[in-house]
């Protein structure tokens, strides 16, 4: 008995041993597992971009964004001429919070020390934090630079050692995480369930024994690529709908941005992820192998898109990756329209870079497939 199963024992390991894309994902995926949790992974917000809105533009301004920046929780990455230009930028995404000082801060540092009542601090906020409060982890890491040092800076010019900034959280002012949570899942379901459908389309035709017929018949390659891919967008349509309106009545999920904008982002997700799966297809033998890949793209879908930890606190090689990924991209998007009221225009990148990812993936998909027909 013994003897039999050793037999099959070594039969296993030399099928493996030839099966070159296993072997690969046995070693890969527990690499790409402990980079990703071991390097790219941080849960802590550090260096968020942040706006200045400097209606002050005095010494004393210029000791607190100082101070702020010393920090290194926020860089300010852009200055604006006034609130509406800044919140307008809240909106599409491009900062996360938005540091808001009026014209008579110096005034405000000087009429209100108050030890007696407030310890060592103000007694009246000096300025404002507009906070984008859709993810709840930027907004606890801003949270966190409500009280800011000036004596540091400014020596003893001022009689309090510290200063307070009031925090105005938009568009999550309940601090829920289910108001984060349910748009990302979009992304992360469509990846799943999208790259999953294709990437097994032609493995599945070759080991159905349908290439042949496929090789006969006058379908061109791109048009096969299409074929394979409409039939699906519907399915994706359906799991936004189901994912969008559960939470908005399970969990109370305010959907602030137009459907249309929705509509249009969503479909561009589902083609370039049904493209990713293409892809995946024909570099799979089996469809063993595209299960594998499928698990190989979808962990830094999830990991590394912004889901489930904050995309400024990772490195930037690890951002790199990220951008390469369709999720990154949909997750921005769907967040902006759904908790921000942002339009589909207002995300211009992300839109062009879903569409740009299609149309060179279907033109991969189909050159990989032209050259299996020859």
């Amino acid at each position: 008995m013994w003897r039999r199963m050793w037999a099959i024992v070594v039969k296993e390991l030399r099928q493996l041993s030839r099966d070159r894309m296993t072997f690969g994902m046995i070693v890969m995926i527990p690499l790409v597992q402990l980079m990703l949790f071991g390097y790219a992974i941080n849960t802590d917000a550090r260096h968020l971009p942040a706006g200045l809105v400097d209606l002050s533009s005095s010494s004393f301004s210029r000791a607190l964004v100082q101070a702020v920046e010393a920090s290194q929780v926020i860089d300010f990455t852009t200055s604006y001429a006034n609130l509406k230009e800044a919140e307008a930028a809240l909106t599409r995404g491009e900062v996360k919070a938005i540091l808001y000082l009026p014209s008579d801060l110096t005034g405000r540092l000087l009429r209100y020390p108050d030890k007696a009542v407030h310890g060592n601090y103000f007694a009246q906020p000096v300025g404002q934090w507009l906070v984008d409060g859709s993810d709840t982890v930027v907004s606890a890491a801003i949270r966190s630079l409500r009280s800011m040092p000036l004596d540091e800076v400014m020596g003893n010019t001022l009689a309090a050692s510290r200063v307070s900034l009031e925090v105005v959280q938009y568009f999550n002012p309940e601090q829920r995480s289910v108001v984060n949570i349910v748009p990302g899942l979009l992304g992360v379901i469509l990846t799943m369930t999208m790259v999953m459908f294709t990437s097994a389309a032609i493995v599945r035709e070759r080991e159905q024994g349908n290439m042949e017929f496929l090789i006969t018949t006058p379908v061109r390659p791109m048009e096969l690529m299409l074929g394979k891919i409409l039939p699906y967008v519907l399915v994706g349509f359906i799991q936004v709908s189901i994912i969008l309106t559960a939470g908005h009545v399970l969990f109370d999920v305010p959907i602030r941005g137009g459907l249309d904008s929705m509509a249009l982002a969503s479909m561009l997700f589902i083609f370039a992820s049904l493209t990713l799966g293409l892809v995946i297809s024909t570099i799979a033998k089996t469809q063993l192998q595209s299960m594998q890949l499928t698990v190989f793209v979808l962990l830094p879908s999830i990991l590394l898109s912004g889901f489930m930890f904050p995309y400024e606190a990772m490195p930037e090689a690890a951002q790199w990756i990220a951008e390469a990924l369709p999720a990154t991209h949909f997750m921005r998007m769907s967040r902006a329209i759904v908790l921000r009221d942002a339009q589909v225009f207002d995300l211009g990148f992300d839109a062009l870079w879903l569409l740009g990812f299609t149309c060179l993936g279907l033109l991969v998909a189909s050159l990989r497939f032209s050259k299996r027909l020859d």
